[in-house]
């Protein structure tokens, strides 16, 4: 039996809270809550889920449309630059490394985001990276050599997608409890409907208005869009008792942590693949550049309609349970509807149709997150988190362009890997999944998901399983129970 901690959401060696009332995530509260995050104690309101959280998520939603849907359209640009030759000093792979560093460069200033979050707050954070975004997009659309590029639409838009990114990331969770993963879906389904969006509105200002306005207007709306949302966003960190620390190292000591990154790691390292690829890949077997524009257009709406949904059965089935069978479908589809089917048009649109899944580590991190830490740490653990998925962001394309070969079946060890990768991720989820089980039992909430915290349970001989302890990891593997 692997060992862990014996609370989730508290690290070892830590106490459980002397006062108050312990709500689902191990934070006290009085029954009284602060739902706008300021100190003002006229502003502390009986904490109701959801009500302004409704504004949050349409916010994030907005932002995520503004960033994520933003850095999608790289892909048009990409197009532009092969074809044009306007960027001197470039290369193919050149043009390649700028799209993967401004993920990557958005995940690297994580920490430093979550120390500004501590020591700022919130909204003040989140401005920075509107305004590093806007400089961005006005920096590239003067770019006449591809270091310009670098600097412009990849480290200052990385950084800029980074402080937006990790500033709202955490937000909406505060917000709800049952409704907590489809509320986190629906934000996210911002960056597939922006995707979509912005790849076909960048393709037609490029067009009919060249390359520097396409990249000026852009600016303009995601400084004025992303600026308005500042100021609905809302968070509920001193109420939560949220925990901004950059580099909490004692998440380290907790298996379940590791489990968590594992997820996170193999997904991503997939889900960059097929993002970068799924283009590149219908012109190899022959279709058409438009096709394949048309089977990455379906393949971001497909994220954008599938996110709230895959968020909603979360709530009902299960969030590690949707989180894991989501992520072994991606695996299989990824070994058999690509592998097999992806060489006819047909084919390739119904895989693209299951993009919701190839991403589901994005609606389903938050609400995974806080059932293995808290909700208190959450904000810690996303930090380390995002540091870690720097390298397959970085890297995973590289590979995916190494794997690659020649002629109609050059993609084929690109489609093991990718599966193989999936399927690694859903090892690690399920696993971490049957953790979580082995907590509920321990502490007696098999009956009640929600109440997955009871602090003195374990200090006071908590209830155990009908044989006197609890089911091993490999046992609850084959469980299936409402987590």
């Amino acid at each position: 039996m692997i060992p862990s901690s014996p609370v989730p959401g508290r690290l070892p060696g830590t106490s459980a809270p002397e006062t108050g009332l312990v709500d689902v995530e191990g934070t006290t509260r009085s029954g009284k809550e602060e739902i706008t995050g300021e100190s003002d104690s006229s502003e502390v309101k009986e904490f109701k889920e959801g009500g302004y959280g409704w504004m949050v998520v349409f916010s994030v939603a907005l932002v995520n449309a503004h960033t994520w849907g933003l850095n999608s359209s790289y892909a048009v640009f990409l197009a532009y630059y092969l074809r044009s030759g306007d960027i001197a000093g470039s290369s193919p792979l050149a043009f390649a490394f700028v799209g993967g560093l401004s993920i990557s460069i958005s995940l690297l200033v994580s920490p430093l985001v979550t120390w500004c979050i501590g020591r700022f707050g919130t909204i003040p954070t989140f401005r920075i990276g509107v305004v590093f975004e806007a400089i961005s997009f006005v920096g590239a659309s003067f770019s006449t050599h591809i270091y310009h590029l670098i600097l412009s639409q990849g480290v200052c838009f990385g950084i800029g997608l980074g402080f937006c990114f990790t500033a709202t990331v955490g937000v909406v969770p505060q917000w709800f409890v049952k409704r907590r993963s489809f509320a986190n879906a629906v934000a996210t389904s911002g960056s597939g409907f922006g995707g979509l969006t912005y790849s076909l509105a960048t393709n037609a200002m490029i067009t009919n208005l060249g390359l520097p306005w396409a990249f000026r207007i852009l600016a303009i709306v995601a400084f004025v869009v992303n600026g308005g949302c500042s100021l609905i966003l809302r968070d509920r960190n001193k109420a939560v008792g949220a925990k901004h620390v950059p580099f909490h190292l004692d998440l380290f000591k907790l298996p379940e942590y590791w489990l968590f990154l594992g997820w996170g790691f193999f997904s991503l390292m997939s889900y960059v693949i097929v993002v970068f690829s799924i283009t590149d890949y219908a012109q190899q077997v022959g279709f058409s550049a438009s096709q394949g524009s048309l089977a990455a257009a379906i393949f971001n709406l497909s994220q954008g309609i599938g996110r709230p949904l895959i968020g909603f059965a979360s709530d009902h089935v299960g969030r590690l349970n949707v989180a894991g069978l989501g992520t072994l479908t991606a695996g299989v589809v990824a070994f058999f509807l690509w592998v097999f089917a992806g060489k006819s048009y047909p084919g390739l649109i119904i895989y693209a149709l299951f993009g919701a899944f190839a991403g589901i580590i994005w609606p389903c991190v938050a609400p995974v997150g806080a059932e293995v830490v808290g909700l208190s740490l959450l904000p810690a653990a996303l930090s380390i988190y995002w540091l870690v998925l720097v390298l397959p962001a970085t890297f995973a394309e590289v590979i995916g362009l190494m794997l690659r070969t020649s002629g109609v079946d050059g993609y084929l060890n690109v489609q093991i890997f990718t599966g193989v990768m999936y399927i690694a991720s859903f090892v690690s989820i399920w696993l971490l999944r049957s953790w979580k089980l082995q907590q509920m039992e321990i502490l007696g909430t098999m009956d009640d998901p929600l109440a997955v915290e009871a602090p003195n349970a374990v200090q006071s001989g908590a209830k155990s399983s009908e044989n006197g302890r609890p089911r091993s990891y490999i046992m609850n593997m084959f469980v299936f129970r409402h987590v």
